[in-house]
């Protein structure tokens, strides 16, 4: 099976930070701070296990793919 990870790469990076960055201009358009607490917890939760799951794939795609 072919691994895109690319796309992996850009989803993890968007699970991190564009969430973040969403919810800080949510945050400063209403005023209401909460949204970027909660946004941050939520964005590490689900951000960095795939950051971790995409490095090692992106390791092993590296081993099996030696030139």
């Amino acid at each position: 099976m072919k691994e895109n990870l690319r796309i992996a790469w850009i989803a993890t990076w968007f699970a991190l930070v564009g969430q973040l960055v969403f919810f800080l201009g949510v945050s400063v358009f209403t005023g209401e701070w909460r949204y970027v607490m909660w946004s941050f917890m939520v964005s590490l939760l689900a951000g960095v296990p795939r950051l971790v799951n995409t490095w090692q794939a992106q390791k092993r795609h590296k081993l099996t793919n030696i030139d």
